[in-house]
């Protein structure tokens, strides 16, 4: 996909709101991001990131970059703060990112972590779905065969900003469950396609790993998972 994924999906828009990414309100933005913002989350390459100690069942896992800064800002703001119009970019990065985990000519078969039914209502819609969607579109447009299926559903849960990485893998263990009407049409979609499971923020890995683990068990493997960023403490790892 070319470098400039990114600035070709910001459409020429003026708003008048402040930059998602910087807050700067005295430059035009498209979909909601400066021109500067876009240059610094576009110059974001793929790399692989995996916790320490990752989670049992965690597949291979790439990240644009660490979740801080600019990128950090644009997640939040698409995800809290009601800023939608961040799924056409945030998307593209994110099809960047699941570009480099496939080689080209193999068609692409998007899963998602869904939302819970109280966030989706709290933010007028899964944020997730929207990313896989904006992600597969993009794909489509640079080429490649990529679809999207919700074989997931969220159950209710705690909030797990604060806890521990234990904590948080028994949390993720019973967190989701199978559609099964959606299982059995992403089962006929997978033979031949590179399975890639899709998340905004890696952290401990447990959620991701339950997810995969889970899917297995009905017939779907993950190859990869793909997120836009890993909290600091789990940096992309690039070569040396």
């Amino acid at each position: 996909m070319p470098v400039g994924a990114l600035l070709q999906a910001l459409v020429d828009l003026v708003l008048p709101a402040s930059c998602a990414g910087c807050g700067e309100s005295a430059q035009p933005l498209r979909y909601e991001v400066c021109a500067d913002c876009a240059r610094v989350v576009e110059s974001l390459r793929a790399a692989p990131t995996r916790p320490d100690p990752a989670p049992d069942g965690l597949p291979a896992c790439v990240a644009l970059g660490a979740y801080d800064g600019r990128l950090r800002e644009l997640i939040l703001g698409f995800k809290e703060r009601g800023r939608h119009r961040l799924a056409r970019p945030l998307g593209a990065l994110l099809a960047e990112a699941v570009a480099a985990t496939a080689a080209p000519g193999r068609p692409l078969l998007l899963l998602y972590v869904p939302d819970t039914a109280e966030a989706a209502r709290a933010r007028h819609g899964d944020h997730m779905l929207r990313l896989a969607r904006a992600a597969a579109q993009r794909l489509r447009e640079a080429g490649r065969q990529a679809g999207v299926a919700a074989p997931l559903r969220a159950l209710p849960k705690a909030d797990s900003a604060h806890l521990s990485s234990a904590q948080r893998a028994a949390g993720a263990a019973g967190a989701f469950v199978l559609r099964g009407g959606a299982v059995e049409r992403a089962r006929r979609a997978a033979p031949g396609s590179v399975t890639v499971l899709l998340d905004d923020i890696v952290t401990t890995g447990a959620t991701l790993a339950a997810a995969s683990v889970l899917l297995d068990s009905a017939g779907l493997r993950v190859d990869a998972c793909v997120a836009l960023a890993a909290t600091r403490r789990y940096l992309p790892q690039r070569a040396i």
